[in-house]
Parts: C-alpha cells; structure tokens; sequence
C-alpha cells in the first residue's frame, strides 16, 4: 500500500484549474489506487442510502445513482486514458489490479436485486412520472443495464457471473499490452544506403533519427508503428526487406514471448458462457440487442450484401497490380508484401501521382489549422491554444473551444500527435469529462484526440499523408460529438450512442478533406505556401475510388472474422489460427502466409470495445455517404444542413433511438446505395 494519505492525494481533491482541468502534473502512479478504494468507499455509502430510502423517486434512485460513482469515474477514465497514450511499466502493472476492483464495483452495482427493484418500480411507473424524454431515456438504458446485467439471476448464477466480469476485466489490458509489447520489440536495422532505395527522403530521415536515439548514428531504424511501417511497404524497392518487416506485422502477438492466443481463445470462451449464462444464445446476441442493426442476422445479411461486389471489385483491382507487375518486371506472383508497393506504382502510372507528392501539402499544424476552420464554418466554433493547463507529455496542445456567434465555453480541447514507446499504437478521441451533470451542475466536456503520426525532423515540419489528414479529420469529427454535447446527463452525452452510430460523425468529417473547397482552408505547401494545385485536387478526387474494393474488402474481412469470432460455439474452436484461417476463406483472394495471424493483434476487439461491433465502420458509412449527399446537395458548408446535424445528431448524444435521430436530419431512413455509388462500386 502507498503511504499517501488521502489528503495529500491530488485524484481525490478539489481539482482547482481552470475548468477543473485534470492535474497531470501532481498525479503520480502510486496515487491511483488509494484514491480509487477511498472514491469506491464513498460510492458504496451513497448507494446504501439510495437503497434505504422508503419512498422512490426519479430523483432520489435513477439520477442519484447516475451521480454515485462520479469520483470513481474520473479516477478510472484517467487512469485508462493514460494506460494508452502515456504509461510506462509501473503504470501498465496496475492495469489489472485496477479492472479487478472496477469489475468487482460494477458487479456490486449491477447485480444487486434491491436496487434494481428500485430502478424497476420508477421504470413500471415513468407515464405516470411525466418524464422528459431525457429522463425517460435515462430510466430505459438504466433499467436493461440492469436486466442485461444479471440483476435477476439466481445467487449461483450470479456468483458465476461475477465471476466472469473478473477474468474478462484482466484480459483486454493483458492483450492490449502484449501488442504494444511486441510492437516495441520488434526492429529492423538497415546498416547499408542501398537498402533503402525508393523510399521517400522523410521516412529515411525519421529512421536514422530513430536509429540515433537508440545510439547508432549512421544507421537506419525501422518499426511497426504506422509512420515507420507504411511508407516502408509502400516504397522500399528491396523486396526482401519488405517481406521481413511485412511478416513481423503480421505476425505481432502470435507465437513468442507477447502470445495472445490463448487469451483469444479464453476471451470468447467466457464472453459466450456470459451470454449464455444471461438467456442469449452468443455473446453477438447480447450485444447486438443494444445496436441499430438489433440481431446478427442483420449483420450477417449487410455484410454479405457489402462482401459480393466488393469481392468482385477487390478482385478486378488485384488483376490490374498483377498485370502490371507483370508488365514491369515479367510473371511472379503478387505477396501480401508487394501489394502495396506495386498498388502505389499503379496509382503513381495511372494518376501521375504518388501520396508523397502530397505531403508538402499537409503540414501538421495547418491541417489543425484546417479541423479548426471547417468547425467554425459548420458549427460556428473557435479554437484558442492555451498554455497554463497542466499535460500528461509535452508533446499534448491543449485549447479552449468558444461558441463564435455567443462567446460561449463549449470545453477544454487536448490533442496528442506522435508515437512514442509508451503510447498505443492506432488513433482515438476520449474524454477526461464527459459533458453533462457533474457535482449538481452541468458541466462542459474535456475532450482529447491521440493519433500516431509522422514526426517533425530537424529539417522539416510534421508532414502527414493524405491517409493521416483524413484520420485527423476522423477523430475530431468524434472530438466535435462530445464537443457540441447538450445533454443533462452524461450516460447519455457526447459519444454514449448505441456503438453502430457512433463513427457518423468522424466518418462523415473525412469526406471534406476529399473536396477542393474543403481542401483549399488548409492544404498550403509548407515552403511556398502555395495552395494544393487543382489538378492535384482532381487526382485525389480519381484516385479515392483506385482500389476502393480492395480497401473495402480488407475492413468487411476483419468484420466478418469478429461476427464469426463471437457467433461460433468456443467449443468447436480448437485453434485460434485455423478458426480465423478458415473463417478468412470467404474474405480471401491472396493466399495464407504460414505463421501469420490478425486475431491475435485485433486489438480493436480484443483490446477495446469493438467485440461483435466491427461492422459499425461499414454500417456507419453508409450513413456517413448518405448524410454527405445531402451537404453535396445543398452546399458544402451550407448553414442549414450544418445546423440540422448538429442540432439532430451532434447535440443529442444518446437521448433519443438513433434511427429516430438520423430521420429528423435526413427527412427519412439512410438509403443503403449511397456506400456503393460512393466507391464506385455500382
């Protein structure tokens, strides 16, 4: 135990910045579980007093228990937050420990049949209450939180479920840290100039930096983080190296010291005993009762309607690289590994371009430049940077959002950029308070955006690929949902939408960077600052749909592969990479490589919240296609439209059903072509 007491614990005082910015600078690792076991202790007092009260209100047991368990909250959502962006070994140890208590809190919570009789009474009785549709809203999710949860098992039943959270609660940190352990250790040295042969002059840079740093001047490093991986399978000419670093990605986390197989296997062993335990026949059963598409009957029937022309398309694009290898260098089979070394000839052939061209166009701090601006002329939002806000790394920008027209604080803005040893690879949006009541008051939200993207060199600036712009406009398209959040309660606010919904509004924000009048805020070659010629605009434009079936296939392969993962009896899987070999078998057009494996590295569900929900990508995007039209029809930045989405999707969290939400955008249900005319694919 820590000899910190709890008065000196800076997780469990007031917190006394600027909008009660979180204390990066005070927290220190041996804080987090003394303040945590003092915040449960009180949780635990103001649920025995919700239970004790004889007479039940909305009050005083649906929104006094939404309010219980604030402190824990904010002690657990930093402590993750950083688990993935900043976390050093002694952090990363407390994980489990963490989730354990966590696990064992909720459990108190969830299957208690007191409390849930309570929540049950108020939700048997809500017409008579004269609810608001928030509150009756908030009663509903509370009430199936419940009832989904266990709350009327048998003791035995919830003993063993109990149980299950425990184990489950240890396993997603355990395999996230394997795959940023075994991202870590993988390197690849390259000792002669040769070897690096068609690789862009940035990506050679940041390698001998990298290479520097780890004190071996005059050398190259390279790993199997995005910035260093991609341009090394997209450019290198030495085809041998590209299949040596191409393997070692794809065979992260498989075999060796960092092996997540077996907790792959034990994850959907006990995710499905969960299911079954509580009435539903798979673990996708369970979830999916909370998602728009409602059944994996839904999911299996889009996602095959998807599959087929993309397949076909996907297919179409591998005989036009094939071809063209051919053409260049006589017959030999397309690997994994040169596909996207010969794809990016093609493109360069076909379009007179290559993503490299681009990058002079994309410095860092002019894309921000341009996320900023396309939120003022949509949403009438301004970005100020401020110093003074304590940060968790210096890397991390912190501003204060006003709305423009009123002056109003819309909330505390965190972006973090680079990789890093201690960070997650990939790129997210979190909040460190989620907008909505807090301490009696509705409080504006505090909202961060972590990516992993190129970083600056002593002789240039951060230059990002087109790719990296869209990822940035991605997750500030989730930033500007629990941004614009007015909701009262904040289980409901910002990003607390059923899962399958919540990528419209990243998803949708992509499409302006695709667009020369969107382009034009912000794409400004970082030595002349001249804008992003129109024919360059026009090349990006033809090129979106170069390949489109190749890339959708590749998203609708780990979907299907989830759907299958969480559908299937455990017992009939005897091995993690026969199950996911046979299962790839629809998806597949190039052969297995022996060895490889995705599942094991499938974060995204086995490390995060995507578990029967990897689909959401491809069903989002169809509502992001769909609600685009309308801006193409109306106007880029046309304020109506801008304020109806804001208004019916942004503002509204998770307050009303989704499809309700979309409707009073839309004017009516997303038409399920618009993906398809999209990419080109009819």
């Amino acid at each position: 135990m820590s000899t910190h007491t709890t008065d000196s614990n800076p997780l469990l005082q007031n917190f006394d910045l600027k909008d009660q910015a979180t204390p990066f600078h005070l927290i220190k690792t041996e804080n987090y579980l003394p303040a945590l076991n003092s915040a449960l202790a009180v949780a635990k007092e103001k649920i025995s007093t919700i239970k004790a009260q004889k007479e039940i209100t909305f009050a005083n047991t649906i929104v006094a228990l939404e309010e219980a368990s604030e402190k824990v909250d904010t002690i657990a959502g930093i402590y993750f937050n950083l688990f993935s962006a900043e976390a050093n070994e002694q952090h990363q140890a407390l994980a489990q420990e963490i989730s354990q208590v966590l696990s064992s809190f909720s459990s108190d919570i969830s299957l208690d049949l007191e409390l849930f009789q309570k929540i049950k009474f108020v939700y048997d009785h809500r017409q008579k209450l004269n609810l608001t549709p928030e509150q009756d809203r908030l009663t509903e999710k509370m009430y199936l939180d419940f009832a989904r949860n266990g709350a009327q098992l048998p003791p035995d039943k919830k003993n063993r479920l109990r149980e299950l959270d425990q184990e489950l609660s240890i396993m997603s940190p355990q395999f996230s840290e394997n795959v940023l352990k075994a991202t870590n250790a993988y390197e690849l040295w390259i000792e002669d100039k040769k070897d690096l042969s068609g690789l862009p002059e940035g990506a050679i840079e940041a390698a001998a930096i990298a290479a520097d740093q780890k004190g071996k001047k005059g050398q190259w490093l390279f790993t199997l983080n995005a910035p260093s991986l991609i341009p090394f399978l997209t450019y290198a000419d030495n085809c041998q190296l590209r299949e040596k670093l191409w393997r070692a990605s794809s065979t992260k986390a498989y075999g060796g010291e960092f092996d997540n197989s077996t907790l792959v296997k034990k994850t959907i062993t006990l995710k499905n005993e969960r299911a079954q335990l509580l009435g539903y026949t798979t673990f996708a059963d369970y979830v999916l009762e909370e998602r728009m598409a409602k059944d994996t009957d839904t999911v299996f029937t889009f996602l095959k309607r998807l599959i087929e022309p993309s397949k076909q398309a996907a297919q179409r694009d591998l005989e036009e690289v094939q071809a063209f290898r051919n053409e260049l260098e006589g017959t030999s089979e397309i690997k994994p590994w040169d596909f996207a070394y010969y794809s990016e000839k093609l493109k360069e052939k076909k379009y007179a371009f290559n993503d490299e061209e681009l990058r002079p166009y994309f410095k860092l701090e002019n894309v921000i430049d341009g996320v900023f601006q396309h939120a003022q002329k949509l949403y009438g939002l301004t970005f100020k940077p401020i110093t003074g806000i304590p940060v968790y790394h210096p890397d991390v920008k912190t501003f204060e959002v006003h709305d423009h027209s009123t002056n109003d604080y819309i909330g505390l803005f965190y972006m973090d950029f680079f990789p890093r040893e201690t960070k997650k690879g990939g790129a997210w949006m979190t909040s460190y308070r989620e907008q909505g009541t807090w301490g009696g008051s509705v409080k504006r939200p505090h909202v961060s955006i972590v990516c992993n993207f190129t970083k600056p060199t002593p002789t240039k600036p951060s230059l990002l690929t087109y790719d990296e712009v869209q990822t940035l406009f991605h997750e500030f398209g989730h930033a500007l949902h629990g941004l614009l959040s007015k909701c009262t309660y904040r289980s409901l606010s910002g990003t607390n939408v059923y899962w399958d919904f919540v990528e419209l509004p990243s998803q949708i924000m992509e499409n302006w960077t695709g667009e020369k009048e969107g382009l034009d805020l912000f794409a400004r070659h970082f030595e002349t600052n001249e804008p992003l010629p129109t024919e360059l605009v026009q090349k990006i434009k033809k090129a979106a749909k170069f390949q489109a079936g190749w890339m959708s296939l590749r998203q609708l392969s780990y979907a299907w592969l989830d759907m299958k993962w969480h559908t299937t009896n455990p017992e009939l899987i005897k091995d993690v990479d026969q199950f996911e070999t046979e299962v790839d078998d629809f998806t597949r057009l190039l052969p297995k490589e022996p060895g490889t494996n995705k599942s094991c590295s499938f974060s995204h569900i086995f490390g995060g919240g995507y578990a029967a929900g990897y689909y959401s990508y491809k069903w989002a995007e169809v509502l992001d296609a769909d609600a685009f039209e309308f801006f193409k029809e109306k106007g880029l930045f046309n304020d109506e439209v801008a304020a109806k989405f804001k208004n019916s999707i942004l503002s509204r969290g998770g307050t009303a059903h989704p499809m309700d939400l979309y409707k009073e955008f839309r004017g009516r249900e997303p038409d399920p072509n618009s993906l398809l005319r999209r990419d080109g694919l009819i």
